[in-house]
């Protein structure tokens, strides 16, 4: 019998646990996008969400990238402790409303330290505060600079941008905007977990309604709202690069959790990522519900090996 990861069968008992506890505690909660935007994010930044409390990593370098109009932008790098490989572009999810750099130190070090890999995490503008496009502005911004300073700068030539559901959605905006300017030869793979990758809405995201799994149709139309896109239809190819050009992007590997409202982006992204020519893998966490990779399981643990090796291979290559 052919495998299903979508099979509620295959779901173990222990995500089955994890399951119904996580639903009933969130049941209880407001939902994301009925808290204050400020102290939601102070909650993150002190441990207080659902999230595990991860500290920041003490061996961080900030550099500032000058924007145009003489402000900066930090990234901030995490070297590994043997020769680099190459150089991960990392952009954090969260809506393009919360989350920060050092809330996915942990992952990053785990990728250096694993990998060989130079990490560069780009602290792009949130919305509201900064309506759409500053925030793929940023990233394009930060990224070009990365690119013309690696080998000088980093020591580095290969290169690979990783961004969970809104960083992936950024991701992949910043490399069609490079692919308009140059071409994305140095870039040698993308992750691409749990992405948002349609803001007019695929149908999981549309029908998911409003149970709470960290996600729920209300809140990413939440998140919509926050952007500010004006007289911008959803369907421009920056804002949902499913309708953009993708011909000609890196190797990627896509993956998402089945409990996830996003579940069909994913789905739906990977098949146009193969029909526009490029190569394409994708794993499915049975039971996954969004941003399971930032939660303690055995799941997340295979998220993170699965990233590991991709990107092993990847610079290896």
């Amino acid at each position: 019998m052919e495998y299903n990861s979508f099979d509620e069968e295959n779901i173990t008992s222990e995500t089955q646990r994890f399951l119904e506890l996580f639903e009933t505690e969130q049941a209880k909660s407001p939902g994301i996008h009925e808290v204050d935007i400020i102290e939601a994010r102070l909650a993150r930044d002190n441990g207080l969400s659902y999230f595990p409390f991860r500290p920041p990593s003490k061996e961080v370098q900030e550099i500032p990238i000058a924007r145009s109009d003489g402000s900066f932008i930090k990234v901030r790098v995490i070297r590994p402790k043997c020769k680099p490989v190459g150089i991960l572009i990392h952009i954090h999810g969260g809506g393009w409303v919360f989350g920060r750099p050092h809330h996915q130190d942990w992952r990053m070090t785990e990728f250096a330290n694993q990998v060989g890999l130079i990490t560069a995490s780009i602290e792009y503008r949130l919305a509201p505060e900064n309506p759409w496009p500053l925030c793929l502005e940023d990233c394009e911004t930060a990224t070009k600079w990365i690119l013309d300073n690696r080998t000088n700068f980093f020591g580095v030539n290969k290169v690979a941008i990783c961004g969970e559901s809104a960083g992936a959605h950024l991701s992949v905006g910043t490399l069609l905007k490079l692919k308009k300017v140059t071409k994305l030869d140095a870039f040698v793979g993308a992750l691409l977990t749990y992405g948002w990758f349609d803001l007019s809405l695929t149908p999981s995201a549309r029908n998911w309604g409003s149970k709470k799994l960290v996600l729920s149709t209300p809140a990413l139309e939440f998140f919509i709202k926050n952007l500010q896109i004006g007289k911008l239809t959803t369907k421009d190819p920056f804002l949902s690069p499913i309708y953009g050009d993708l011909s000609g992007m890196p190797d990627a590997l896509f993956q998402c959790g089945t409990m996830d409202p996003l579940s069909d982006d994913t789905a739906f992204m990977h098949t146009k990522w193969i029909n526009s020519k490029n190569n394409a893998e994708i794993i499915w966490y049975p039971g996954g519900v969004h941003a399971f990779d930032s939660l303690d399981s055995s799941m997340a643990t295979d998220a993170l090996s699965n990233s590991v090796e991709f990107f092993t291979r990847k610079f290896q290559a």
